[in-house]
Order: C-alpha cells, then structure tokens, then sequence
C-alpha cells in the first residue's frame, strides 16, 4: 500500500497562516493525521494515564513511614498503694519502622513501570482507528469535490440543452415537453449539488473536529492527493503482522506485565521486617530501660502461602487464554486481509474499465448525438437519454471509487499503516 501526497508535510504552526488569511487553505492527509497525533483529546487522555504509571513506578521503591509514639508504661491507677518506687511506672517513647523486602519493592517497581507499555499500545491503538476514520473522511471530501466537477459540468450540458430547445421551439423544431424533461433533469443535477456540499461539508467538520481545531477554520483538501494500493505480502506473515498491529502488541506487553505480576506474588513468600526501640523515663527513684525488637514475617505459612501461590496458578491460566486469543486474532486478521486484498483487485479492474472503456464510449456516444442535435438532426430526447446514460455511468464510477478508498483504508487499518 502506498500512499503518494505531492505537497510537503506540515506542523502545528500551519494553522497560524490559517487564521491570517480568510480563504481556505490546502491541508494534506499527512498534516490532518499529525494533528490529530498532537492534539486529538483522545490519544492526550492516553499521554497523561502513561504519565501517570510512570510517575506511580517513582515510589514504587518508598518503604512505609515509620510510627512514633508516647504514652505511660506500667503506670498504677490512683489511690493504689505503692511498695515500690518502681510501682510509680515510667514514661514511654517508642519509634517503630517496617522494612518491606527489598526485591518485593523491585518487582513490584517493574510491574507498575510494565504496565505503561500497555497504555502505549492502547493508544496506537486508538490513533489507528482515528488515522482510518480521517483518512475516510478525506476520501470522502476528495470524491465529493471530484463528484461537484462532474456535477457542475452536467449543470452547464443541461442548461445549454435547454437554451437550444427554447430558441427551436418558436420555429416547430422541438417541443414543448422536451424543454420540460429538460429543466427537470436541471433540477435533479442541482439537488445533487446540494446534497454533495452537504457531504463536504461533513467531512470538513468531522476532520476539524478529529484534529481538534475551531470549527470556523476554512481548510480545503489537496486534490492533487494521489491514492495508490499494492498489496502487501506481510498479510501471510504472522510474526510479522503481530509486529506491526497495536492490538497484538497490546496483548503482548499485557502479557509481560502479568508475568511481572507473578513474579511479585511469588516474591510475597519472602519475609518482611520490623525493627521497634522502646524508651523508658521513669517517675520514680529507678534507673532509665529500653527495649529492642527485631521481627520477621513468616509468610511461607500455610494459612498465608495460599493466597499468592493461587494468584500465581491463576494468572498463568489467564495468560494462556491471552494467548489464544492473540492466535485467533493472528489467523482472523489473516484471512479478512488476504480476502481484501483479493476484492481490492477485482475492485480495480472495474475502475479500469468505466475509466478506459465505459466513460469513453459513452461520452463519444453523448458528443455524437449533441453534435447532431446541434445541427438538427437529432432529437433532443435522444440526446437526453445519452447524457442519462453517460451520467449514470459517471456516478457509478465516483460510488465504486468511494468504495474502494474505504477498502483500502479498511485494508490500512487491518496493517495499521
């Protein structure tokens, strides 16, 4: 597939010569697609959740805060007898901190940081479909603009037509219906005018709306835009097709993520710890203690073993399914583009032959019966029926390129290109 735009590529500081002037100016495929990259709400909710995932995987290595704390110790209630200066009790300060595994905070630092990746895909992901829906909306505008051409000129056959009928008809040389038929094809034409600046006009908001731009900016499609299709031998190559689509590679990055996530529940087999220091002042007459703790997690347990080693037994079932369903996408994916790229031909050929043979012989079927009437030797019915013919014909050809311009972005879409 290749895709040949003549004018050159251009950023985001085109739009500033398209506020400077009032007529419309002429954007490429290749700048509609650049700013919807940049500016499209769509793909920069994306940006900012991948932001977010990696700013989460910063602290992912931070050990707990630790605990302080004062109060009294081993002091009696009042109106108690003492027997002691140690019966007074004493003041107690106490700082506490928990020491978390350090290769638990590894592991659990990559799989925050992993699942960044998966938000990377996703967002190809949703730029291809936005990149499909521009390019068919381009395609459309294009067709259309191809379309009013074709229109316009059958607005300007019709109204000749007309003219020489009204100069014939005083001198009994056509009648009365004719330029009756006529001027009712007239109209016909001049509601297919209007219903196909209604389509550009959609196009036109639609792609101003895809990049994110003011509805009142005057843009204008490049007419010299040339669309070419060749088909791709990467559709019978799996590996090579995951390589290239977001949604495989989506699966992919979840899968290593998940696997991530397995490691860190293995890991939750590794002891945690915990370090605590007392501090005593007595009240009394006694001599100033402490105490210092060392504890460790036994999580290897049985009452607590089970809990992670399910999750890891779980999510390698999940994977597996991932899997699958990443082969069923593979051999689905293969098969639809395998079977576009064989209508895509079959759609061409009949390009060609309204292009090389149908449009042709009916025009010169039209032009002969219009030089004909114009020397009064033919009726204008006659030549009414030939234009019927030579326009059918005409906007048959404009429909079936509109169909295959949505097949090869279908097509496009399936390759991501």
């Amino acid at each position: 597939m290749k895709l040949s735009i003549k004018i050159p590529f251009f950023f985001t500081g085109f739009w500033l010569g398209v506020f400077a002037f009032a007529s419309a100016q002429v954007i490429t495929l290749d700048s509609v697609l650049h700013l919807i990259d940049k500016q499209n709400p769509m793909l920069q909710e994306y940006d900012n959740k991948i932001k977010a995932l990696n700013t989460y995987s910063e602290g992912a290595r931070s050990q707990m805060a630790p605990m302080v704390g004062a109060g009294t110790f081993m002091t009696p209630y009042p109106n108690q007898m003492l027997m002691d200066e140690r019966d007074k009790g004493a003041w107690m300060f106490s700082i506490e901190q928990e020491i978390t595994n350090p290769s638990k905070l590894n592991a659990n630092r990559k799989y925050l940081s992993s699942k960044a990746s998966v938000e990377t895909q996703n967002r190809s992901a949703q730029f291809n479909l936005l990149r499909s829906e521009a390019k068919t909306m381009y395609y459309q505008w294009l067709v259309a603009e191809e379309k009013m051409k074709i229109l316009k000129e059958n607005e300007r056959i019709m109204e000749l037509m007309i003219k020489l009928a009204r100069i014939r008809y005083p001198y009994n040389q056509g009648g009365l219906g004719n330029i009756y038929k006529a001027e009712g094809r007239l109209s016909e034409v001049q509601n297919m005018i209007q219903m196909t600046s209604g389509t550009i006009e959609e196009s036109s908001y639609r792609l101003k709306g895809l990049m994110n731009v003011p509805v009142e900016t005057q843009i204008m499609v490049d007419t010299a835009t040339v669309i070419k299709y060749e088909p791709n031998q990467l559709i019978y190559d799996t590996a090579a097709l995951s390589s290239q689509r977001s949604d495989i590679k989506q699966i992919d990055k979840t899968i290593e993520v998940m696997r991530l996530n397995q490691q860190l529940q293995r890991y939750q087999s590794r002891p945690d710890f915990k370090i605590r220091f007392d501090h005593m002042q007595p009240i009394g007459n006694m001599p100033t203690q402490f105490t210092a703790m060392a504890m460790v997690s036994i999580p290897i347990a049985p009452w607590s073993s089970k809990m992670y080693k399910s999750e890891v037994k779980g999510m390698e079932y999940d994977i597996e399914a991932m899997k699958k369903g990443r082969e069923a996408i593979l051999i689905e994916t293969r098969g639809m583009l395998a079977g576009m790229a064989s209508q895509l031909a079959r759609m061409k050929q009949q390009l060609d032959n309204y292009d090389k043979k149908i449009i042709p012989a009916l025009k010169k079927n039209y032009q002969t019966l219009m030089l004909a009437y114009e020397e009064n030797r033919e009726q204008l019915p006659i030549v009414i029926d030939a234009w019927e013919a030579l326009n059918m014909a005409q906007m048959e050809y404009i429909e079936k390129n509109q169909e295959y311009f949505n097949m090869i972005v279908s097509y496009e879409k399936e390759l991501e290109k």
